[in-house]
């Protein structure tokens, strides 16, 4: 009985053992997957809102739920990060950032994302009849490999319209894409405030 009784211990001791083994190493991966993540904007980087504090979710790994808008499917799951901001009122923005195998992985995927936004408005009236839309680009940023700003307007009839900023920038091997919107047109747009975000997005980068 002796004997029993003590084997059925060290067998418990052992499984005690392996699952606080296991606990250790879920956290030590959680902790490592923390700390490879880009740097991320914080909600006072963003363009203000006039009545409204921003609201920042967390520091993600992967893809959000829902991609940004103009950037469906082109996006790497791998290796990505992402960051959901909000509002009291119809304002929010997202952050997304991907560390890509290298540096000319990253500028291709640069490129890709740029052509996308430029190419969206047409895009989105081909599969929108009845609708209305317009870009605008705002330019490059001299921060780190650079950065880019465009604008996005869509509207269809009996509803309100909606206007978007993109900023994509480039440190190293790390993409970033911050992608602000609202109802609202071009002219409404605060272009001036979102490209300090973009240039404090690419600065905040760990590359």
């Amino acid at each position: 009985m002796f004997r029993r009784s003590g084997t059925a211990t060290t067998l418990t001791t052992a499984l005690v053992a392996a699952a606080a083994a296991l606990v250790l190493t879920a956290a030590a991966a959680t902790s490592a997957a923390a700390a490879t993540a880009p740097g991320f904007l914080a909600g006072t980087d963003l363009p203000p809102h006039p009545t409204s504090p921003w609201y920042a979710g967390a520091v993600t790994k992967g893809l959000p739920e829902s991609a940004p808008f103009c950037l469906e499917g082109v996006l790497p799951a791998t290796g990505s990060w992402h960051r959901v901001f909000g509002t009291e009122y119809d304002t929010g923005a997202v952050q997304v950032s991907v560390r890509s195998a290298s540096p000319a992985a990253a500028a291709k995927l640069v490129g890709t994302l740029e052509r996308k936004v430029a190419a969206c408005a047409a895009d989105w009236l081909r599969t929108t009849p009845g609708g209305t839309a317009s870009w605008q680009d705002y330019g490059t940023l001299p921060v780190e490999e650079g950065a880019h700003v465009y604008g996005v307007h869509t509207s269809i009839p009996d509803s309100e319209p909606g206007v978007h900023l993109y900023g994509i920038g480039r440190d190293g091997a790390t993409v970033t894409v911050v992608q602000w919107g609202e109802m609202g047109n071009l002219s409404h747009a605060p272009v001036a405030d979102f490209k300090k975000t973009t240039t404090k997005a690419v600065n905040k980068l760990n590359p």
